[in-house]
């Protein structure tokens, strides 16, 4: 069929079966029948459209895994989607792939192995050292870890309906889960449930909405996003039903987000739930609350300090990010936090004592996960070359001389979009050199504030988080100095990031921006208690 060819069923066209099961729908709400499943709400306030992460965070955890879930739940999403089969033995296990690599030569399909045989078999190895020992996830333990914190859409690849029914509801978990699978085997799982868990199945246009959704007990739907619409989202809403709305690859993009936004949908399934919660902010901001500036770039979602993390950072939209630089034994500069090439590469010793062309041979982002192993150091170059004038720059000169450092950030025109981090002699001596580069000394204690003002007059200080207060932040505005601080470790927390923007902070570095999301979305509707 032509894909412009109208669908038909019978003798209704697909908008004519749309607008039939809204006047049906409608009638049933009128009379008090359509009543939608009362879902757990993992975040409260619950948002309108929520976020329904593909395999967990499986871009930075291996999928399905206890940290893709764990991820989720630090990054205050409400649900993620993971795939369910059986072992050799019967039980229900984790895994979107039908085969799991255990090692060189040893491929095996889930249901060849017995689950302690899989418990075995280190997965997490081989996505990063730093998920050495993770196994697969039986869902009895995915239970366990969600229960009261996230929600899950199981997608059944190969289950026991009946068992699965029994392990939903011994969990308690009924409110947490939607089971989503052929409408055959969702009956037999309703009828073992005695209609206790609720189901989800995919629609297709062309299929009757009301009939569909009752003759198989629906209290959710999975719908591509190129086939949605807003009349579809409505018969079904006015079921009671929740709409999910499916991209993925090529599709996950801001331009379907905004399209299952726009037509009303409660889910929205995604692979990028950071820079769907990002775009969605900024459409529903019109001032932010306050500035922020990602640490050694997105560090949550890539390697820090690499080219995969800023650019991440410009598509969060931050203010600024941060980075460091340290100079080699040839007199180049790479962006690098500690001193030493451990535990940030693959190479190790003294970043100082070696060339530029050990550096270049080796990875940034293996130990950070599989898919980012042939990431390099950036030089400080590339680096600025890549993000000049699509965010400003929170310069930490770590091991670079003030000199070197002017005409770098001259030559790429940077000199006004350059916040720089150092002590107050090294900034006398930058701004000797370039008074447009803006000085951002570190503030201790109240008492050092003075004599920054008269030996300095930075742009901003850089407070430490438990130095903050309303006076403090006052008292620098008076004398026309901004306030930066570091959320970092113990004051990454909601709560925390709402005092400091009560109190007029200009500027929050963070590691974990959806969390800082989520005190700007409570500020803006006005849900602040503090």
């Amino acid at each position: 069929m032509h894909s412009m060819e109208r669908i038909k069923t019978g003798r209704c066209s697909v908008e004519l079966v749309v607008a039939c099961s809204c006047l049906v729908a409608i009638g049933m709400r009128a009379s008090g029948d359509a009543k939608p499943y009362p879902f757990f709400e993992p975040i409260q306030p619950s948002r309108r459209h929520q976020i329904v992460v593909h395999g967990g965070e499986a871009n930075q955890a291996p999928a399905d895994s206890r940290p893709a879930l764990e991820r989720c739940i630090e990054d205050g999403l409400e649900w993620a989607e993971v795939a369910v089969r059986l072992t050799r033995d019967g039980q229900h296990v984790l895994s979107h792939a039908d085969r799991v690599s255990a090692g060189s030569a040893q491929n095996w399909a889930i249901g060849e192995r017995t689950l302690s045989e899989w418990k075995a078999v280190d997965l997490g190895s081989q996505y990063s050292p730093r998920y050495a020992g993770e196994s697969l996830l039986s869902l009895r333990e995915a239970f366990a870890l969600a229960k009261n914190r996230l929600n899950l859409c199981l997608d059944c690849r190969e289950v026991s309906p009946e068992q699965l029914a029994r392990e939903i509801l011994e969990a308690g978990m009924e409110h947490q889960v939607v089971v989503c699978d052929e409408p055959v085997l969702l009956k037999r799982l309703d009828a073992a449930s005695g209609g206790r868990v609720a189901l989800m199945a995919h629609w297709h246009p062309g299929t009757d909405i009301t009939s569909w959704v009752g003759s198989n007990h629906l209290s959710a739907v999975a719908i591509e996003v190129s086939k949605v619409t807003a009349d579809v989202n409505r018969a079904f809403q006015a079921l009671g039903v929740k709409v999910q709305v499916q991209n993925a690859g090529s599709s996950d993009t801001a331009e379907n987000w905004d399209k299952a936004i726009r037509a009303g949908a409660d889910w929205l399934q995604t692979d990028l739930p950071e820079e769907l919660m990002a775009h969605r902010l900024w459409q529903q901001l019109k001032v932010r609350p306050v500035r922020f500036s990602l640490h050694r770039g997105a560090n949550r979602y890539a390697p820090e300090n690499t080219l995969p993390a800023f650019t991440k950072g410009i598509r969060l939209g931050a203010d600024f990010e941060e980075f460091d630089v340290r100079t080699t034994l040839d007199g180049k500069y790479y962006l690098l936090h500690n001193d030493t090439l451990d535990g940030k590469t693959d190479g190790s010793g003294p970043i100082a004592t070696t060339a530029s062309s050990v550096i270049d041979s080796l990875s940034a982002g293996s130990k950070f996960g599989k898919p980012y192993a042939a990431i390099k150091l950036p030089t400080l170059d590339q680096f600025l070359g890549v993000v000049a004038g699509k965010v400003d720059l929170y310069f930490d000169a770590k091991a670079i001389t003030p000199e070197a450092l002017a005409e770098s950030i001259t030559r790429h025109g940077l000199d006004e979009r350059t916040v720089v981090y150092q002590s107050p002699e090294y900034l006398l001596r930058l701004k000797a050199i370039n008074p447009k580069i803006r000085a951002l000394p570190p503030l201790r204690s109240a008492g050092e504030l003075d004599g920054l003002l008269s030996k300095l007059h930075p742009y901003a200080v850089d407070a430490d988080w438990d130095l903050l207060s309303r006076t403090l932040i006052a008292r620098c505005h008076a004398q026309g100095i901004l306030v930066f601080s570091d959320a970092l470790g113990k004051h990454e927390r909601i709560e925390d990031y709402l005092q400091a923007i009560d109190w007029g902070i200009d500027v929050i570095q963070t590691d974990h921006p959806l969390r800082l999301f989520r005190a700007m979305e409570l500020q803006n509707a006005g849900a602040v208690k503090l």
